[in-house]
This record gives structure tokens, C-alpha cells and sequence, in this order.
């Protein structure tokens, strides 16, 4: 369950028995199938036909319970894509047309059409998508989990299973429709994961054009085919966009609802009742507000799976939304957190605190020392679990100590959120070093397929490849040579072919498609995408709960509960939408 959940107790298992005037005792709370009394004090022995029903209860109920976790965790994974979606189409909206603006402005009409594949572009998006990314449980998890339990409900009263008023639906209510929510669990992840995609109910972005196009007139209004340059540009410049979402996993996102779902759900056989408790008033209170819709809360039969979503175009961008303080145990939460505090900014002292360790780690490493780097590097990642590049820096410096199991298991991590060239090449970089050539080209295939100018790739996969896959007498074949192949192949429209020795791991890179208007000498200007450093005056007391504010298991613990005046000046990179600068550096 996610944070604003945690505060719930467990019920004891059985309440306390109350003596009345006559002897008799009654008990009003919510007793768990596996702690009944199933030996009674007169009988000598348990009958092994009770133990035996009584095991098959709870083990039903143990399926149930891990079925019901299943379909919230995948239903929040659904939720994620389609509300990130709909966030990354209003980037496309509001912020990209600024981009485009910033680019042509140093680069020309049409750099953005030339260049917007290129590794400039695709790598400020990768940065910018991975922070919003990292938002994603906070954001999401609330919402998504009464979303789900509100769709549990409706399965609920339409087979007539009956709902407390108080306290909900109880889970040992739906035992006997087991077979039907597991047949929706299958029809879930017969779909799953869901890609990142433009939201097909949304309307086109012209909405955007216009405005650069309005923007651009005063300085291009004379010129031939500029507006065909722009638009070709914004176009393409979209596409970058979603192509690159398509490289994050959601999977790797939500770490804390998802470690509740998988590790500690079920521990208790009640996990579902608990959760009844939280979200039935809120369901209630919907209903009497504004009745029973048929759109979010009929979501069973798995329509709204991935960007299908909800098909409603007033679904509010998460991630342009203020929360509220849900991440912090109401009894846990200090006095000194001010009222005022969101959670997104909360959000954003965790990441600086992060990347506070993240360049003591990177100081560490150029001085050559590792393990003290290997530290700094595990506890950013231990403040910030959900940004892919603490375990890129990790593996790097445990390459540099030879520690090749670990470096492995790091670009794992890495890998399981953001499929990038870096984590790639150096897993294969530590598989090779394992003997696990094969593994390791797999991985130098996939360096190729995301970036195919990549002469260091190519370099290692000749290498590595064995000599006697080359015919008997066929000419040794040279890096350098791969590489003009590699060249000539994705610049003309026929592309020569791969030696064959090479062609298994080195894939065929895909043909650009042709700009629909003559390129311009400025198009091969290169420019810099950099985002804008931000200095920020961190309190000292808030600094010093770096080492004690996240314990070995990951879990964040709130502020001291005095702060002091005393404040440090820290310059952070803060990758985003709005603050970045492009500079012409050659051409």
C-alpha cells in the first residue's frame, strides 16, 4: 500500500472478551480465518479433518489475497502509462514548441527536422522523462489503489457480495468468486506492460504549431518554406518523444507500492480489509457527490488498460498537480514540517539530498577511490531508488574494482527502468570479464541498436567475435572497416551489407527518413542541450540526517524535528522542461 495507507493498524487477530452480567462474551471486530479457535479445551485431541479444512481455507484465502495484490500492482502499472502518457502529450503541447524555438533560434528553420534523431536531442529528453519519472509512485499509487478498490467494489454489489458501511468490502467475501478475479488477473497480464504512447482521444497537436508558428513569423515570415521547416521539425521532435518514453520500463517505477504488494501484502490474510477501511469512505463520499459514474468506477473488464485509458480529455496532467503531505506517517510526522509543504517539494529536498552524495561520490571516483565512491553511489540510490543513474555510477566504480558480479547486478537495476547505452555497455563490460562473451555481445547488440555510431561498440564486438566463425582465407577484418560500413549504410538508401562473420551482432541501422524540403548548411551545426544548474541554501540540520535518514532497507525517515539558520549553498543539475539553455558550439 502506499504511504498515505501505512498509518492503518492491523486489527488483532481476536478481540478481547468482555464479560457481561450472565458470563457471556461478545467480540465485535474482524477476526482472521486462520486464528478461529479450532480446539476446543474439552477435546484431547485436534481432529486432523479440522487442521486439514481449516489449512485449505487459508491457503484459499492466502491466493485470494496474492490475486487482489496482483491486480492492483498491475492496474497501477496501466495507471502510470496512461497518466504519464496524457503528461507527456501536454509537454508535447506546452513545452516543445518553446524547444523548437530555442533550436531554430541558434540553429536554423529546419535544425530541428535535421537532427531530431539525434543523440542532442534524445539525450535532454532521457533526462527530462527520468525525472518526472522518478514522481511516479507518489503521484499515482493513491489514486490508482482507490481507482482499483473502487473497481473491486463494483465487481462486488454486482454479484450481490454485500459491503459494510463502516469498514468495506472484506476480502473472505469474494473467496467464492475467486475464479473470476482470476480470470481477470490473466486477461491483465495477457496485455501487460503497456507502452508509452500518444493517448489516441486526445486531439492533435496543432494546438502547439500554431503557437510556434506565430512566434517564428517575425523572424521567418520572408523566408521560402519555413513553415514547412517548422512544423517537419516539431513533427519529428514529437516522435523523438515518445520514442524515447518507449526506453523506460514502467515496471521499474512505484518501488514502494510495489514492495508492499509483493513483500508484505498478504502476511496477515486481511490485507484487503485494511485497505476497505481506508478508501470506503472517500468511495462513499464520491457517490453522494456526484453519484455513481460509469466511466472510472466500472473499469472491470480491463478496457482501461494503458494509454486505451478512460477515453476522457479532462483527465488532469499528475504530474502539473500540487499533493498534498501523504508521505509521511501521520504519527511520525515532526511539528517542524511546515503545513505548507507538499509532497513534490518534499520530493525535490530527497533528490537534491541524493545528488548531494551522488558528487561526493564522483569526487571520490577521480580521486581513485572507489570504495569510498561505491558508498556515496549506494546511498544516493538508497534517498532516490527510482533514478537510473545511482546504479550507472555504481557499476562504473565497481568495474573499477573488478567487482564484476556487482557491476552486473547494478546495470540490472539500471536497466529494469531506463534501457540506456551506457547500462548496456557496461554490463557487457563486466559479462566479458566473466567469460560470458556471448552474453556480452548481446549487450553490445544493444548499444548498436540505440546508438549505431558508436565505434567503440563495434570496436569490442570485432574483438570479441571468434576467429574461426570467418571463412578460411576471407581477409581479417578491422574495426575501422565495420565502421565505414556501419557509416555508409545508414546514410545512403541502400545500405551495404555486414561482413558475415559480424552480421549476427551487428545490426542493420534503419534508414532516415528523407526531409521532405533541401537540407541547409546550418543543419549540421552542433549544439549544445544543457540543462541550467540551480543553487539552492540547504539547512545544515537537514543535511545531517543523510546518514541516519534512510536506513538499510530503503525507508525514508522524516526531518529532524528542529532546524537551525544555519544554511550551506549547493549547486545542483535539475534536468527539466523549462530551465535549459541551447548553445552553438561548432558549425
Amino acid at each position: 500500500m502506499p504511504a498515505k495507507y501505512s498509518h492503518v493498524k492491523k486489527r488483532p487477530a481476536a478481540a478481547s472478551k468482555k464479560a457481561s452480567g450472565n458470563g457471556a462474551s461478545t467480540s465485535t471486530s474482524h477476526t482472521h480465518i486462520h486464528d478461529h479457535d479450532h480446539a476446543h479445551k474439552d477435546r484431547k485431541q485436534p481432529s486432523p479433518h479440522a487442521d486439514r479444512n481449516i489449512g485449505h481455507a487459508v491457503s484459499a484465502m492466502a491466493q485470494l489475497e496474492r490475486t487482489i495484490a496482483r491486480i492492483i500492482l498491475i492496474r497501477f502499472e496501466q495507471d502510470i502509462v496512461r497518466l504519464f502518457s496524457t503528461h507527456l502529450y501536454c509537454v508535447a503541447l506546452l513545452h516543445l514548441p518553446t524547444f523548437v524555438l530555442r533550436c531554430v533560434t541558434v540553429g536554423g528553420p529546419s535544425w530541428v527536422a535535421a537532427n531530431a534523431d539525434g543523440d542532442e536531442i534524445k539525450d535532454f529528453f532521457r533526462a527530462a522523462i527520468a525525472m518526472d519519472l522518478r514522481q511516479a509512485g507518489e503521484r499515482v499509487a493513491t489514486k490508482s489503489v482507490l481507482w482499483t478498490y473502487t473497481a473491486l467494489r463494483h465487481f462486488a454489489k454486482s454479484n450481490g457480495v454485500p459491503i459494510c458501511q463502516r469498514r468495506g468490502l472484506h476480502s473472505v467475501q469474494l473467496l467464492l468468486h475467486y475464479d473470476a478475479l482470476k480470470a481477470h488477473l490473466e486477461s491483465l497480464e495477457a496485455q501487460h506492460p503497456p507502452p508509452f504512447a500518444k493517448p489516441p482521444h486526445l486531439g492533435p497537436l496543432s494546438e502547439g504549431i500554431r503557437a510556434l508558428e506565430e512566434t517564428c513569423e517575425t523572424k521567418y515570415g520572408k523566408g521560402a518554406d519555413w513553415r514547412l521547416r517548422l512544423r517537419e521539425g516539431y513533427n519529428r521532435a514529437c516522435n523523438t518523444l515518445w520514442r524515447v518514453a518507449s526506453e523506460f520500463d514502467v515496471r521499474g517505477y512505484g518501488l514502494v507500492l510495489r514492495e508492499k504488494l509483493t513483500s508484505k501484502w498478504c502476511d496477515c490474510g486481511c490485507s484487503t480489509d485494511h485497505l476497505s477501511e481506508v478508501c470506503e469512505k472517500t468511495v462513499r463520499l464520491e457517490e453522494e457527490e456526484s453519484g455513481v459514474r460509469s466511466g472510472k468506477e466500472r473499469e472491470w473488464d480491463g478496457r482501461g488498460s494503458g494509454i486505451a485509458g478512460w477515453g476522457t480529455e479532462e483527465e488532469e496532467d499528475m504530474w502539473d498537480v500540487d499533493l498534498d503531505f501523504v508521505a509521511v506517517d501521520p504519527e511520525s510526522k515532526p511539528d517542524s514540517v511546515h503545513g505548507d509543504m507538499t509532497v513534490a517539494e518534499l520530493m525535490e529536498w530527497r533528490y537534491l539530498r541524493a545528488e548531494r552524495e551522488k558528487e561526493q561520490g564522483n569526487i571520490a571516483f577521480k580521486k581513485g577511490d572507489y570504495v569510498e565512491a561505491v558508498e556515496r553511489y549506494k546511498h544516493a540510490y538508497r534517498i532516490e531508488p527510482e533514478m537510473p543513474h545511482y546504479q550507472l555510477n555504481l557499476a562504473a566504480a565497481y568495474l573499477k574494482l573488478k567487482n564484476w558480479v556487482e557491476a552486473e547486478k547494478a546495470c540490472d537495476l539500471t536497466l529494469g527502468q531506463h534501457v540506456s547505452v551506457k547500462g548496456h555497455w557496461r554490463r557487457a563490460q563486466a559479462r566479458k570479464a566473466q567469460g560470458r562473451i556471448e552474453d556480452a555481445l548481446k549487450d553490445l547488440r544493444s548499444v548498436l541498436q540505440l546508438q549505431p555510431s558508436n565505434s567503440e561498440a563495434l570496436a569490442e564486438i570485432v574483438a570479441l567475435c571468434p576467429p574461426e566463425a570467418s571463412p578460411l582465407g576471407e581477409p581479417i577484418i578491422t574495426s575501422s572497416q565495420v565502421f565505414s560500413s556501419s557509416q555508409a549504410s545508414s546514410s545512403s538508401a541502400t545500405p551495404t551489407s555486414t561482413p558475415s562473420m559480424l552480421s549476427h551482432w551487428i545490426p542493420t541501422p534503419q534508414s532516415p527518413k528523407p526531409l521532405p524540403f533541401p537540407r541547409d548548411l546550418a543543419d549540421s551545426r552542433k549544439l549544445k542541450i544543457s540543462s541550467i544548474a540551480i543553487t539552492v541554501d540547504i539547512p545544515v540540520d537537514f543535511l545531517s540526517i543523510d546518514d541516519n535518514g534512510v536506513d538499510d532497507n530503503g525507508k525514508t525517515h522524516p526531518p529532524p524535528p528542529t532546524y537551525s539558520d544555519s544554511t550551506v549553498s549547493q549547486t545542483f543539475s535539475y534536468p527539466c522542461w523549462e530551465r535549459y539553455m541551447v548553445e552553438r558550439i561548432s558549425g
